[in-house]
């Protein structure tokens, strides 16, 4: 079957959550690679969203945290101050998945501004829960499009930290959880080194070349040896992601953002 290459960056995101994981979710790219999980083959992944709802099963992608959709098909729905006090400082959250508008090698976020903050070419939503996110859930998965202006190699604002500016920070600050493990792009799948903590690309997609990851990475990046090939979507991954994004278009009436 075809496939693009924004359905094969969110079917492998999609893939790397267990059937065990408790997921905080971020909208967009994360929420629908983890409601692909959802659907396929961890039916008994728990979905926990920002705005207090726990355990949802939407049928839809939702719009925002604030989608009646996660209230409307949650197990429950918690308080904001509960869900961050005792869910997710708690330490019952496994993975936190996140996008942004630029990472770098280290996996630190910016959701915040684009240029200088006090005179910005573009104003972003800023953190929400993230920050919170990225310290508390036991690891990090962050998914986005791979672009020299989002795969930057200086942040111009330090929004969602990872392992920090130069990979020591998150130790040196004591954090306990583990922070990114995880970079999933439309072009290939990044997992940081061990020891310097810089993410390094262990796995093409079927078809990209390592010059394409270099002409649209900023930093120097490093490939893994031996370097994977990311497997082929299957049907059933594919007709699973467009059902859900065929449905998440009729309800919000518009095309879907993630074909």
């Amino acid at each position: 079957m075809n496939y693009s290459a924004n359905e094969m960056m969110t079917i492998a995101a999609a893939r790397a959550l267990s059937d065990r994981d408790v997921c905080f979710v971020g909208i967009g790219l994360p929420s629908a690679a983890c409601n692909l999980a959802r659907l396929t083959h961890a039916p008994n992944l728990v979905l926990i969203y920002e705005s207090g709802a726990i355990a949802t099963r939407p049928s839809v992608l939702p719009l925002s945290i604030g989608d009646g959709e996660l209230c409307r098909t949650a197990l429950t729905t918690v308080s904001v101050p509960e869900m961050f006090r005792y869910w997710l400082q708690g330490g019952r959250v496994t993975v936190g998945f996140l996008g942004g508008a630029q990472v770098d090698r280290f996996g630190n976020l910016n959701s915040t501004v684009i240029g200088e903050y006090s005179r910005p070419k573009v104003r972003l939503p800023g953190a929400g829960g993230a920050t919170e996110i990225a310290t508390s859930c036991g690891r990090i998965f962050i998914v986005m499009r791979h672009h020299p202006r989002a795969m930057v190699r200086k942040l111009d604002f330090l929004t969602t930290l990872g392992h920090g500016p130069t990979g020591v920070e998150r130790r040196q600050l004591g954090l306990q959880t583990a922070g990114p493990t995880l970079l999933v792009t439309d072009l290939a799948i990044l997992e940081p080194d061990p020891v310097t903590k810089e993410f390094t690309v262990t796995s093409l997609h079927p078809g990209v070349t390592r010059e394409q990851v270099r002409a649209n990475t900023s930093w120097d990046v490093i490939f893994a040896e031996p370097l994977q090939e990311t497997a082929l979507p299957t049907a059933l991954e594919l007709e699973t992601l467009r059902d859900l994004n065929a449905r998440t278009a009729e309800a919000h009436g518009a095309a879907p953002a993630l074909t």
